[in-house]
């Protein structure tokens, strides 16, 4: 069993209401093989949302939205929910959506919101990696 970001097995759940449909993933859920989540609906943000990035503010890593909301705690609320249902299940393996605050793995937004890219994860993604959990790519 697999846990997947929701948006990957086409669920519009993105910030902006879409979706980033990848039929593999489609499949796996269509087939019973795997769980599609969306940390920041879990952690209580509305779709469609403000987009946010990760910024480091006073050393430490928060989630800013682009109006300058903090969101860090929904954001957060959101991967140990993600984490709770991958211990529940015995889910050793995810699928997690390139480049989000959330469930990137490697590559994020740098915080400006200019579309730069900078090496690192996703508050989700951290905290499954932490936990022992494999990240794959999307196109596993």
């Amino acid at each position: 069993m697999y846990l997947v970001s929701a948006c990957l097995a086409g669920i519009n759940c993105k910030y902006n209401g879409k979706n980033n449909y990848n039929e593999k993933v489609f499949n796996l859920v269509k087939e019973g093989k795997a769980i599609p989540v969306c940390p920041e609906q879990l952690g209580g943000l509305m779709t469609p949302r403000i987009p946010s990035e990760i910024k480091i503010i006073d050393g430490k890593r928060r989630v800013i939205n682009k109006e300058g909301q903090d969101v860090t705690e929904q954001f957060e609320k959101g991967a140990q929910e993600v984490l709770r249902i991958c211990k529940e299940f015995n889910i050793d393996k995810v699928i997690l959506q390139p480049r989000s605050p959330s469930c990137g793995v490697g590559k994020i937004y740098d915080g400006n919101f200019n579309g730069t890219l900078i090496d690192g994860n996703g508050i989700t993604a951290d905290l499954l990696i932490e936990n022992g959990i494999k990240i794959l790519k999307e196109d596993f």
